[in-house]
């Protein structure tokens, strides 16, 4: 067994609930977590593959949110990808068989808005021939940058232990 974890992540918020998400399936299969800009556009080899980014304007980040938050921040966005899960899932070749995906992001506790880029990218991956059974999950961040609220890497631990149980895995 094989997953791909692809992230989006700006301040590294994404990419802890990626890495903490990677540390659970890693106890029950190879794990290969990747950025968007990394991420390859044929995923066959893959036993299930998780996409996760931050919620922009939303719904996943475009160009454009991800300039408007480097302006905003004076250019001090540590992380600026090139390609993020949107383009990626763009790219990203059609599969032939159901295999399993499951999509998260991570958005601002308050104030509380609508929409989500795992919403939106697990109804792109469900376009693209992907199982996607597994319900979409968003993880919470102090402000625009973070950090991640108390206790959302826990969360993610035990997301992905729902993820190595789902029948579609056995």
């Amino acid at each position: 067994m094989r997953a791909l974890i692809v992230v989006e992540s700006l301040w590294g918020n994404t990419e802890q609930v990626g890495q903490a998400i990677a540390k659970q399936l890693d106890s029950a299969m190879a794990v290969d977590l990747v950025s968007s800009d990394s991420a390859p556009e044929n995923v066959t080899d893959y036993d299930l593959v998780v996409v996760g980014g931050p919620t922009h304007g939303f719904s996943m980040s475009r160009a454009s949110t991800r300039e408007a938050a480097r302006e905003r921040e004076n250019e001090n966005v540590p992380r600026l990808p090139e390609r993020g899960i949107r383009e990626w899932l763009e790219a990203l070749q059609p599969v032939s068989g159901p295999i399993p995906a499951a999509a998260f992001d991570t958005r601002v506790d308050a104030p509380r808005l609508p929409g989500s880029a795992a919403k939106a990218a697990r109804h792109e991956l469900r376009a693209l021939g992907f199982d996607v059974t597994l319900k979409a999950t968003s993880f919470r961040v102090h402000g625009y940058e973070g950090p991640l609220v108390d206790g959302e890497l826990d969360r993610a631990e035990a997301w992905a232990k729902t993820l190595i149980t789902e029948p579609a895995l056995r």
